[in-house]
């Protein structure tokens, strides 16, 4: 079985323990917000990579990290031997979108992983606007990144594809 380690980064308050949490099916800490101390590692297997029973199955383990930047000098920790990064940012805080280069510097370009193993995450509340096409996002990662966005309510817990986005960044780091 494979093992792939994939790094959920972000501004404070985005959402990245909300998906995490989704991906891997936890039920921890539904329904209030608590802010990730350093990190919180979520392990999960998923059978097959390629859909069928024959397939490849892989061991992930999802790296929740704070988006507080006190943990900075955590970060060469935590980037240690990853094979993929999330980085997640609510669309409809302003200091979310200034921020989003400084998180991909700092677990992108600094690990050197090639931009095919990022993905980009507009996550959204429930009930917010949903606008992803007009965000103000620097046109370098705007080219560079697949991107995607998310919204999971606990009546609702799919909006179009989440898991799907998140699922096929996993599967391009184990293919890189």
């Amino acid at each position: 079985m494979l093992k792939a380690k994939v790094l959920l980064v972000g501004p404070r308050e985005s959402g990245k323990s909300v998906l995490a949490n989704f991906v891997s099916e936890s039920t921890e800490g539904i329904g209030s917000y608590s802010p990730t101390q350093g990190v919180r590692i979520l392990e999960y297997e998923k059978p097959s990579l390629n859909g069928n029973s024959k397939g490849t199955g892989c061991r992930f383990e999802l790296w929740d990290c704070s988006g507080d930047q006190k943990f900075e000098t955590c970060w060469p920790a935590l980037m240690k031997d990853s094979h993929g990064v999330i980085i997640i940012f609510n669309p409809e805080l302003p200091s979310h979108l200034k921020e989003i280069e400084m998180w991909y510097s700092c677990f992108v370009q600094q690990q050197s992983l090639p931009d095919s193993q990022c993905l980009l995450v507009a996550h959204h509340k429930p009930g917010s606007a949903r606008d992803t096409e007009n965000l103000s996002l620097e046109d370098n990662l705007k080219k560079r990144l697949k991107a995607g966005s998310t919204e999971i309510h606990e009546q609702h817990p799919v909006s179009p594809c989440p898991a799907a986005y998140l699922v096929q960044c996993e599967i391009n780091a184990l293919s890189e």
